[in-house]
């Protein structure tokens, strides 16, 4: 089956708008060939004061053809004009229907999937290769549909006043053409794509670069802490010097070619006129030398659009690459939890493109209203299982059950109303806090979310802000602290009401006035709902129902806090080694 052209798919994000597409090619044609009349009463121009020369006052249609060139010049600006309105509506449309049906399916992908791919490439793609058609269409297109109709009356005025003279400025045209074609082959796309990925790579690690800048001033890191970051700017670096290497010869030859038509015409004038000059030849030679930089600029129009075709194609393909991940499958016969029970049946499960399992054989049944709290060294497999129960990803074996219901029978909207996430980054859109809050339940009163905010331990933010809970986050140097942002979003958390709870770190970054207050907040939210609590901190886990101790993406043990603290084994050590490290100062010596 032959794939669709881009050309053909990005008139179909234009949708209506394509005719304004083909109507801007039209339009464009018609100003090249409109803008070459200016140079043919230019040519009656010199005609008329070479044939009346020295007695120059003997001139009649010298104004005529100087004012029927500036109409026509004029009419080609403006019909050019009329052909960039057309190609910027169209162009705008195609764009904003890109980004709405990236963002669409990108809502549908597994939850888990900005995670994987990293915020900074995704970015990357649905906006700056969604751009990049803007360019193509609005610019690029129109510019190739009037470089391409300019040879075509151009020919005709090359030929039409001296033949030889007119073959000769196509000569290094030609040969200018060729090379041009070298440049923007097969091989230049392959190069294209691979200075996207260069600069794709190097996004994304200066977005994750960004985020760790507070843990760079903390400790006094340089740029080397961030081994990636520093690796994608070298390899950008090389890349990019390697490739203007590489094209050095080829676009010095191409610019001196496009640029010295006229060398060659003064060349063939010295050997044509060894025998004298006359007026017609001295006319048409001035013409040609006149003309032919409209050449170059033909020529450069179609290399950039040719170039802009492979930027266009590209940028297709990355778009692709979202739009072809499949989304979690959706069951035809939805089920219904009958509780908020939790139970994980011989699961296991690993990352795309990762050497093992992230959890292996786990088997958990967890009851409903019973406080679970997993604890473990980093890595172990603790946040993966959380997530797995959100149906962040799809297990690779085994089943994870809700309710007695599988996840994957359970329609997205009702498993996200069943289930509530606080991360231990919690984050806030540029929004008042009403409709930070809101986002949870957006049909919920005023009343509904300010009982949230204050079950949510946020009343002494709320009495510290200008607007009160009408307040924008990020407006006017309103800015909260990480643990006050977490309140927030318990206070959002709490709106929804779900009755299974996923707490993954939530007072990692919070200070002591700011943990006690979330705590408090937690004990509020927790009632009478399933918890699932990731902790490392094991001071928050001591009064949980049951701790799972999970090391290398297996269980470990389970149990209390009082069973486990006495009994021979890893969370024994954890404890003790929780306690030594609470208990050390800062020693002074006297010496």
């Amino acid at each position: 089956m032959k794939k669709e052209s881009n050309l053909k798919r990005l008139l179909e994000y234009a949708g209506g708008y394509k005719y304004l597409t083909i109507a801007s090619w039209i339009l464009s044609a018609l100003s090249a060939l409109v803008a070459l009349l200016p140079f043919v009463y230019i040519w009656k121009v010199i005609k008329e004061v070479l044939d009346v020369a020295p007695n120059y006052g003997d001139v009649q249609d010298l104004s005529h053809n100087g004012w029927m060139a500036v109409v026509f010049a004029v009419a080609a600006i403006l019909i050019y004009i009329a052909a960039l309105i057309c190609s910027h509506l169209a162009a705008f449309r195609v764009q904003a229907n890109m980004r709405t049906k990236a963002m669409h399916h990108i809502v549908t992908l597994p939850m888990g999937f900005m995670d994987g791919i990293g915020s900074g490439k995704v970015r990357k793609t649905v906006y700056e290769s969604s751009a990049a058609t803007e360019t193509y269409l609005a610019h690029q297109l129109p510019d190739k549909a009037n470089a391409l109709a300019t040879p075509v009356g151009l020919i005709v005025l090359l030929l039409i006043f001296d033949w030889r003279l007119g073959l000769l400025s196509l000569l290094p045209v030609a040969a200018a053409f060729v090379i041009m074609s070298v440049m923007t082959g097969k091989r230049m796309a392959k190069k294209m794509e691979e200075y996207n990925n260069a600069l794709g790579q190097m996004s994304n690690e200066a977005v994750e670069y960004v985020r760790g800048i507070s843990v760079v001033k903390t400790f006094g890191q340089s740029v080397f802490s961030f081994r990636r970051f520093k690796e994608a700017i070298d390899n950008y670096e090389k890349w990019v010097i390697a490739y203007t290497k590489d094209l050095r010869f080829p676009m010095m030859c191409y610019t001196t070619l496009v640029n010295g038509i006229f060398a060659v015409l003064v060349a063939a004038a010295l050997v044509m006129t060894s025998g004298g000059v006359t007026n017609g030849f001295l006319l048409n030679l001035m013409y040609y030398i006149i003309i032919t930089p409209i050449i170059t600029l033909t020529l450069t129009k179609i290399m950039y659009a040719s170039e802009n075709k492979l930027i266009v194609a590209d940028a297709m393909s990355r778009i692709d690459s979202i739009l072809e991940m499949e989304p979690l499958p959706e069951t035809n016969h939805p089920k219904h939890p009958k509780d908020n029970s939790v139970e994980l049946s011989k699961v296991s499960f690993r990352y795309k493109d990762a050497e093992r399992n992230a959890l292996e054989n786990i088997s958990l049944t967890i009851r409903p209203g019973e406080h679970v709290a997993f604890v473990g060294p980093s890595g172990g497999g603790k946040t993966t299982l959380a997530s797995i129960v959100a149906r962040f990803w799809d297990v690779r074996e085994g089943s994870v059950k809700i309710g007695g219901v599988n996840v994957k029978d359970i329609l997205k909207e009702e498993l996200m109303d069943t289930v509530s996430f606080v991360f231990q980054d919690s984050k806030l859109l540029k929004t008042s806090i009403l409709e930070n809050v809101r986002m949870a339940k957006p049909d919920a009163s005023r009343g509904e979310i300010l009982k949230a905010l204050h079950d949510a331990q946020c009343d002494d933010i709320l009495e510290k802000l200008p607007q009160g809970v009408d307040t924008v986050v990020g407006a006017k140097g309103v800015y909260l602290s990480g643990g006050e942002q977490q309140r927030i979003s318990i206070a959002r958390v709490m709106l929804k009401n779900a009755p299974v709870l996923i707490l993954d770190e939530a007072t990692a970054f919070a200070d002591p006035d700011n943990e006690a207050k979330v705590q408090a907040a937690f004990s509020v939210l927790a009632k009478g709902k399933t918890v699932l609590m990731i902790a490392h901190r094991l001071s928050t886990v001591t009064g949980a129902d049951r701790i799972v101790v999970i090391k290398d993406g297996k269980i470990e043990d389970t149990g209390t806090h009082g069973q486990l603290k006495d009994k021979d084994g890893l969370y024994a050590e954890m404890w003790r080694q929780y306690n030594k490290a609470a208990k050390w100062k800062v020693g002074v010596s006297n010496a």
